[in-house]
């Protein structure tokens, strides 16, 4: 005997895993991109969320008759990506200005730590514009480049303007992406899985580089 509407919803709702795009889209529709994009670029908790992924599978989604899963509204798609985005990274910053550098020094993880190293040394190697707009690609830092610049004291106005051009560059040009794509292969839904899963693996490879990149030179550091 089915249960109630509103309990299979509660359920429906419990059983989401947040780490896969495909199920967050399904249970939330447009609006979990706001939720979930907010928290990968704002609060610290959300560096494990799927980003580029579910902009790509959103972008795909909004392709009609092209899949068999969630049909998604473009506009919707893209005003929910660049809110999550934009706001996200703006109360990251804000969080960072008044004690981000104690949140990051108590966090155990190893990913985390990493990233705020990396956020580091982009914001100091490459200059605050470049560095906050190429913080967007690579996942981690750009949940730890925000509050980072907060704790780096970089000028409110800088941030604010170069977080806006590189949150608008990442979240529409990873939507349109996706709808470009869905939009050119005939019978997309049965590609999507793969198509997913080489997002993810291509979202991975800067983290990859970077590590190899650290080792080797931890490598030259200590057999100098």
């Amino acid at each position: 005997m089915r249960g109630p509407p509103t309990v299979l919803a509660a359920s429906s709702a419990l059983a989401v895993n947040i780490l896969d795009a495909s199920s967050l889209l399904s249970a939330f529709g447009a609006i979990g991109i706001a939720a979930v994009l907010f928290a990968e670029t704002g609060l610290l908790v959300g560096f494990l969320l799927p980003g580029d992924s579910l902009l790509f599978t959103a972008g795909l989604l909004c392709v009609s008759g092209a899949h068999g899963g969630p049909h998604l509204v473009l506009w919707q798609v893209l005003l929910s990506a660049v809110v999550g985005a934009l706001a996200g990274a703006q109360v990251g910053y804000l969080i960072g200005r008044r004690g981000g550098r104690a949140l990051l020094a108590r966090s155990e993880r190893k990913a985390l730590k990493e990233g705020v190293a990396r956020a580091e040394e982009l914001l100091t190697q490459y200059g605050h514009a470049k560095a906050i707009v190429l913080a967007r690609f690579i996942p981690v830092v750009r949940t730890v480049l925000n509050p980072m610049a907060g704790v780096l004291e970089v000028p409110q106005r800088t941030f604010a303007l170069w977080q806006v051009v590189g949150g608008l560059v990442w979240s529409v040009g990873v939507v349109l992406a996706g709808y470009a794509l869905g939009s050119s292969v005939p019978d997309i839904d049965r590609y999507l899985l793969p198509i997913i899963g080489l997002v993810v693996v291509v979202s991975v490879i800067p983290i990859a580089l970077e590590m190899f990149r650290a080792r080797r030179a931890a490598r030259q550091g200590g057999g100098v």
